[in-house]
């Protein structure tokens, strides 16, 4: 008997992948530019405050605008802590503490007084001349501990006034200085 010759085995062939034809790709949306930073808003206080110069925080019968009956929009009778709107004032001093054209001082009877950055010359020259104390050029700024306690920072005349309000300082008047400050000074 004849043998049968071995067959020689053949692997069997992997079927190909059927492989889908690519989608074309969508093109890529152009990138948009980044906006370019804006610089902060202005707030409705510190506009307030720039309007008129001199505001105080709170007051009777004040010789200025006061930013806690601007808040409300109306007198306040007794404490503004008390006051259904007290966070809303609350809120409106606290964007004044924090902007960097208002200081505040206790300028006006010692109390509580925002005064804007284009009037600091004038509150320079009056020191110098006399005319207000150290007490009253005083800067003052609240500083918020983690316990909720507030802490009054204290800054001297000498201590916070920069070159370019020192320089209009000095070529200010004191007569235009006193007149800019308004009547609240006489």
């Amino acid at each position: 008997m004849k043998k049968k010759p071995k067959s020689k085995a053949v692997p069997k062939k992997k079927p190909k992948k059927v492989v889908a034809p690519k989608a074309k790709a969508k093109p890529k949306a152009k990138a948009k530019p980044k906006p370019r930073p804006r610089a902060p808003a202005v707030s409705k206080w510190v506009k307030l405050v720039d309007k008129h110069g001199v505001v105080l925080a709170s007051a009777h019968h004040p010789p200025v605008p006061i930013i806690t009956e601007a808040v409300v929009g109306e007198p306040i009778v007794g404490s503004w802590w008390a006051h259904p709107k007290g966070k809303a004032i609350f809120a409106a001093l606290a964007e004044l503490d924090d902007s960097e054209d208002v200081r505040c001082f206790k300028l006006i009877d010692h109390k509580v007084t925002f005064v804007h950055r284009r009037l600091w010359p004038a509150l320079v020259r009056l020191a110098r001349d006399g005319v207000l104390t150290d007490e009253q050029v005083t800067s003052i700024q609240q500083e918020h501990l983690p316990t909720g306690e507030h802490h009054n920072i204290l800054t001297p005349l000498a201590d916070w006034i920069d070159d370019a309000t020192s320089t209009a300082a000095d070529a200010l008047d004191p007569a235009a200085a006193k007149k800019s400050l308004g009547s609240w000074l006489a």
